[in-house]
C-alpha cells in the first residue's frame, strides 16, 4: 500500500520555498498563457476536418460540450491551484490526495501529451509556413520539409522552431511571456480580421442538415476537438512562477477558458456559415474560408496569424512539459539531479534542454498523426484524476488555506468525472489501446525505479541549482 503514500501540503509548500522560481506572472500573463496554448490548432486547424468527418455545423455544439466539461474541471482547478500552487500541475494535485502510483501515472501520461501535443504543432507550424513562403515564391526543398516516412529527409522549419523556443525558455520565464504576449495579440488580431470579412456573408441555408451525423457526431466531434482545450491544464504549471498565485492562477484558468469558448464557437459558426460543412475537410479551414469568399490577401494574413498561433502553442506545450518533469524530479520519481535550476536564468535548463531536443527529434523525423489522439486520452485522465483529486483533499486537508473555493465541490467534481468519461468513451478503440499500452510501460518505469528512488520513501532533500 506504499504506492499510495501522498505528499503533503506543507511539504509541498517547503520544497517550493527552497526552488527559488522567479515570480514574474501576473493575472494577465497567466491568462495570455491559457489563450496562447488553447487557441491555435483548435481554430486554425481542427475545425474544418471536425465538421467535415464527425458533427457538420453542429461543430458549435460540440464545443459547448466540450466547454461544459472543461467548465467543470477548470473550476476545480482553480481551487486546486489556488491552494496548492506549486508546478507540476495534476501530477502535484494527485500526489496530494490520491497517492503516489495515481500522481505517477497522471505525470507519465502528461509527458506524452506535451511531447506528442509539441511534436504535432510543429509540425502544423512547419506546414503553414511552407506554404506562406511558396505562396511568396520561395520553394523549400521537399527534403527538407518532410519527415522521411513522406519522401523527405529531415522536417527542418519544424527542427529550427523547436531549437528556438527550448533556448527561449532557458533564458528564462519573463523572455518567454513578452513574447508569447506578442504572438497572442497578433493571432487573436487575424482571428477577429477573420470574422470582420466573413461574418457579413453568413448564408444560413449552409447550416441544413444542421447534424448531419446525429447527436453520435456532436459526441465524436466533442472527443475530437478537446485537444484544443487542453490549454488550460497547462496553465497550473505556471503557480509556482506567479505572483499572486491565489488570486492570479483563478483568474487565468477560468477567464482563457471562457474566452478561447467564445471564438472557437464564433469562428465555428461563421466558417460553417459561408462554406458547406462538406468542402471544409482541409487543414486550413479559416483561411480557405477567405479564399472561398476573394479575400485573398486576408487569407494571408490570417496564414499568417496561424503561424504565430501554432508558436504561442509550441512554446507553451514545451513550457508546461519542463514543468511537469521539473515536479516529478523533484520529488525522485525520475533522477533529482533533472531538476536543477540554472543559477543566472533560474529555468530549470537541464530538462528544458531535453524536451526541446526530443521534440525536436520528433517533429523532424516521425509522423506523429498516429499518436495525436493520445493527447486528449491522456489529458483527460489527468482531469479525471484531478477531480476525484480535489474532492478528497477537501476531506483530507479541511484546514487548509484555500482562496479560491470550488462552490458545491462534490456536485462539480461528480460532473467533471461523468463529463471527461463521456468524452473519453468517443474516443477511437485503438486509441484506448495505446493508451493502456503507454500506462502499462509507465507502471514498469515506476517499480523499477520511481518506487524507489522516491523522497517520500528515501527520505532524500532536496537539491536545487547547477
Amino acid at each position: 500500500m506504499q504506492i499510495f503514500r501522498t505528499k503533503s501540503i506543507s511539504d509541498y509548500l517547503a520544497d517550493a520555498s527552497q526552488t527559488h522560481f522567479k515570480k514574474a506572472l501576473s493575472a494577465m500573463d497567466v491568462v495570455f498563457l491559457g489563450v496562447g496554448i488553447i487557441v491555435g490548432t483548435g481554430i486554425f486547424v481542427m475545425p474544418g476536418v471536425a465538421a467535415a468527418q464527425y458533427a457538420g455545423p453542429a461543430l458549435m455544439l460540440s464545443f459547448i460540450l466540450a466547454s461544459v466539461a472543461c467548465g467543470f474541471v477548470s473550476l476545480l482547478y482553480s481551487e486546486l491551484a489556488s491552494t496548492l500552487p506549486v508546478a507540476g500541475s495534476s501530477y502535484a494535485y494527485a500526489y496530494a490526495s490520491l497517492g503516489e502510483v495515481m500522481a505517477w501515472l497522471v505525470g507519465w501520461n502528461l509527458v506524452l501529451e506535451y511531447t506528442v501535443g509539441a511534436s504535432a504543432v510543429a509540425g502544423g507550424w512547419s506546414a503553414y509556413v511552407t506554404g506562406v513562403l511558396k505562396s511568396a515564391g520561395v520553394m523549400l526543398p521537399e527534403a527538407l520539409t518532410k519527415v522521411p516516412a513522406d519522401g523527405g529527409i529531415v522536417n527542418l522549419p519544424a527542427v529550427l522552431i523547436t531549437l528556438f523556443l527550448m533556448l527561449l525558455l532557458i533564458r528564462g520565464v519573463r523572455e518567454s511571456t513578452m513574447v508569447n504576449r506578442v504572438l497572442v495579440v497578433v493571432k487573436l488580431s487575424a482571428i477577429f480580421l477573420f470574422l470582420f470579412l466573413a461574418a457579413p456573408h453568413v448564408d444560413v441555408t449552409n447550416f441544413e442538415p444542421f447534424m448531419p451525423f446525429g447527436w453520435a457526431g456532436v459526441s465524436a466531434g466533442a472527443a475530437v476537438i478537446i485537444f484544443g482545450y487542453l490549454g488550460f491544464d497547462a496553465i497550473s504549471t505556471a503557480a509556482e512562477e506567479t505572483k499572486k498565485p491565489e488570486r492570479d492562477m483563478p483568474i487565468g484558468i477560468i477567464g482563457s477558458l471562457l474566452i478561447c469558448t467564445v471564438l472557437y464557437i464564433a469562428v465555428t459558426a461563421v466558417m460553417t456559415g459561408n462554406v458547406p460543412y462538406t468542402q471544409l475537410d482541409n487543414a486550413e479551414p479559416v483561411a480557405f474560408t477567405l479564399r472561398e469568399l476573394g479575400y485573398r490577401f486576408g487569407s494571408a494574413v490570417v496564414g499568417t496569424g496561424a503561424i504565430a498561433g501554432l508558436t504561442t502553442v509550441l512554446l507553451n506545450m514545451m513550457y508546461a512539459q519542463t514543468r511537469a518533469f521539473f515536479a516529478m524530479s523533484r520529488d525522485g520519481l525520475i533522477p533529482q539531479s533533472v531538476c536543477a535550476l540554472s543559477t543566472r536564468f533560474a529555468t530549470p535548463y537541464r530538462v528544458t534542454i531535453a524536451v526541446g531536443f526530443v521534440v525536436a527529434f520528433c517533429s523532424g523525423f516521425t509522423p506523429i498523426n498516429v499518436l495525436a489522439e493520445m493527447c486528449s486520452v491522456g489529458t483527460l485522465f489527468a482531469f479525471i484524476v484531478a477531480s476525484i483529486g480535489a474532492a478528497v483533499m477537501r476531506r483530507r486537508y479541511p484546514d487548509a488555506h484555500r482562496p479560491f473555493l470550488c462552490p458545491a465541490i462534490n456536485v462539480i467534481a461528480v460532473l467533471s468525472v461523468l463529463s471527461c468519461g463521456y468524452i473519453m468513451y468517443n474516443l477511437s478503440s485503438m486509441t484506448w489501446v495505446r493508451f493502456w499500452v503507454w500506462s502499462a510501460l509507465g507502471l514498469a518505469i515506476y517499480f523499477l525505479y520511481g518506487y524507489k528512488h522516491s523522497r517520500e520513501n528515501t527520505g532524500a532533500k532536496l537539491k536545487v541549482g547547477e
